[in-house]
């Protein structure tokens, strides 16, 4: 199955350069029906770049605490020198508290990315 999803320009980068290799998410209903296996096409919310991704594992918590507790972060997006202060209250960036609790949270572990530039 093929999924579609929105990243921003630096998670985007991220994940195309491969510094990145673990998409944080809501576990809603849309996240729900990913399975292992599966593509993803990122699509870079500041130009039509495309990104296209296999699903490597799905880790899933109750709740962001959960998740960063759990998952390498420097896999997640953080830099080495944000890991120190990275938290998981940065996902209220996002996510509201009642969103978090309803669903939990999402590691998406990719592979085989492949860039479409435009």
């Amino acid at each position: 199955m093929t999924h579609n999803m929105k990243l921003w320009r630096d998670a985007f980068q991220s994940i195309a350069d491969g510094s990145k290799t673990i998409e944080l998410r809501l576990n809603d209903e849309k996240r729900q029906q990913i399975n292992i296996g599966d593509t993803i096409i990122f699509n870079c919310t500041k130009n039509n770049d495309v990104i296209t991704a296999k699903v490597k594992a799905l880790h899933k918590f109750t709740d962001f605490k959960e998740l960063y507790e759990c998952l390498p972060l420097d896999k997640c997006g953080y830099s080495k020198d944000e890991i120190e202060t990275a938290d998981y209250t940065d996902m209220y960036d996002y996510y509201s508290q009642e969103q978090i609790d309803k669903y939990g949270a999402l590691g998406i572990e990719l592979c085989d990315v492949s860039q479409n530039c435009t």
